[in-house]
């Protein structure tokens, strides 16, 4: 079905795809027995492909990564496509409208976005109200940020007034420093910055009746040295996970025209240009770290690249722009192939 459906898609806007087929995706859900036929296409469970990662247990491996779903709006319906967990947000204390548009891209050729949105979000207050309505099961991920009008000498602020409001509807928590989409974020992925932000939010979550897992989310552009500091922090810390990793700013060995790219601008680049550079950040941390739980994301377009995150150390993965340009039938695929491997 989505074979038939991106050709039309891929025509749109990439915006203003994604607001269709969710939209039209939630419309076929709410029609008589569709939602019992859209589980059986895409979900499939088997003992073998649980997992029990920092203290949940997960019915599989394969999540949908956070950008897709930044509202808190499409849990239970996407929980019906076979992800064993889903990250909400980026989340903010304000609602703010993001970057200017255009402010997504297709690059067919590298089977690729380029994204600046901006966290682009309704607010944390509005994520709440639909957490408290939503109806699955599924393992629910709060990605956190700060608003772009909030100087980093803030920052903690603000990842603060995230935690508290989402603590008793998520499962777990991922802190986000590294979008390459809002001014100066990065900069908090230096090690006197994010040790004292991550330290605050750790000893708050101490202080609750049932700590939750706290992760970070990190950048694919990092060098040795700062990777280095992370993981020292990581350890002096017990920090409960690594997301490896965000969009990367590095714009090499792209098939896509350099003046089409240089038209696009500035942005984070998602897809299969990053699994490489993802990987090589998930091989150095996991050579230097054996133990610490890694979820995985960036590039996988397929059962292959979903194989060779777990085979490189991967506890858990998600997808994004390989839900894009293969659709929700890969998740399925991926779990399929996840028990091939296992036999």
């Amino acid at each position: 079905m989505y074979n038939i459906l991106k050709p039309f898609l891929f025509l749109l806007s990439p915006e203003r795809a994604h607001y269709l087929t969710t939209k039209l995706l939630r419309i076929v859900l709410k029609l008589p027995f569709f939602k019992g036929l859209i589980n059986l296409t895409f979900d499939y469970h088997h003992p073998n492909l649980e997992r029990e990662v920092f203290g949940l247990k997960f019915k599989n491996p394969v999540g949908l990564a956070a950008g897709f779903d930044k509202n808190a709006e499409l849990i239970d319906d996407f929980s019906n496509l076979g992800f064993g967990f889903i990250e909400i947000g980026t989340l903010t204390p304000k609602a703010q409208p993001g970057n200017d548009q255009p402010r997504l891209f297709r690059l067919k050729k590298d089977r690729a976005l380029i994204n600046r949105m901006g966290f682009n979000n309704q607010g944390i207050a509005q994520a709440v109200e639909r957490l408290k309505l939503r109806k699955s099961d599924v393992i629910v991920g709060g990605n956190i940020g700060k608003n772009k009008t909030t100087p980093n000498k803030d920052a903690t602020s603000d990842y603060m007034e995230c935690f508290h409001a989402l603590y008793n509807h998520v499962d777990y928590f991922v802190v986000n420093v590294s979008s390459p989409n809002t001014p100066g974020l990065r900069e908090l992925q230096e090690k006197e910055p994010l040790k004292k932000l991550l330290r605050d939010l750790l000893e708050e979550n101490s202080r609750t009746e049932k700590p939750k897992p706290v992760l970070l989310k990190i950048a694919p552009d990092l060098e040795e040295s700062q990777l280095d500091d992370i993981l020292e922090i990581t350890s002096e810390l017990k920090l409960d996970g690594l997301i490896i990793s965000n969009t990367t700013i590095d714009r090499g060995g792209l098939q896509t025209k350099q003046n089409t790219i240089i038209k696009i601008g500035n942005g984070g680049l998602s897809g299969a240009p990053v699994f490489k550079k993802s990987n090589e950040v998930l091989k150095y941390v996991r050579k230097a770290n054996p133990n610490v739980p890694i979820v995985a994301v960036g590039g996988i377009m397929s059962e292959k690249d979903a194989l060779e995150k777990i085979r490189l150390g991967a506890d858990l993965i998600q997808i994004y722009t390989g839900l894009i340009y293969k659709g929700p039938g890969l998740v399925k695929r991926i779990n399929k192939a996840l028990i091939r491997h296992l036999n």
